[in-house]
């Protein structure tokens, strides 16, 4: 099997040309960073987002994983870019997870994402308190 056959032409996109792989380049009212892991199968996610005047204005990533987990990042993040900070709030993965045709043994890599939006809005709804 090779990765033609593996993974779909929406994941082949995604990691062939990451648009949010990196950091964060600009400046910001607020700056959110989040890192997580999988221990049993090593991989990891460092997230970032800008918060300009209430909206998520830029978002990065560093992923150490398949090519799903650089895929559904880079979905999350094209999703949120823009959009109100309250967005990261519940972020829910199914819609990427079917359109990336992630496979159920990769379902906790895909998590990682999820956890590490969590993270992200857990620092804003912290600082709101």
């Amino acid at each position: 099997m090779n990765a033609a056959t593996t993974y779909n032409e929406a994941v082949r996109a995604c990691f062939a040309e990451p648009a949010y792989a990196g950091d964060l380049q600009g400046s910001f009212d607020q700056t959110l960073t989040a890192d997580v892991s999988e221990s049993e199968g090593g991989a990891q996610v460092a997230l970032a987002a800008g918060i300009q005047a209430g909206s998520i204005a830029e978002m990065a990533y560093r992923a150490w994983g398949c090519p799903h987990l650089i895929a559904a990042l880079e979905l999350a993040c094209e999703t949120l870019v823009n959009q109100p900070v309250q967005s990261l709030e519940n972020f829910d993965s199914a819609d990427i997870t079917q359109n990336l045709a992630v496979p159920t043994e990769k379902t906790g890599r895909i998590l990682l994402v999820e956890d590490a939006l969590a993270t992200l809005w857990a620092q804003v709804a912290g600082a709101d308190t």
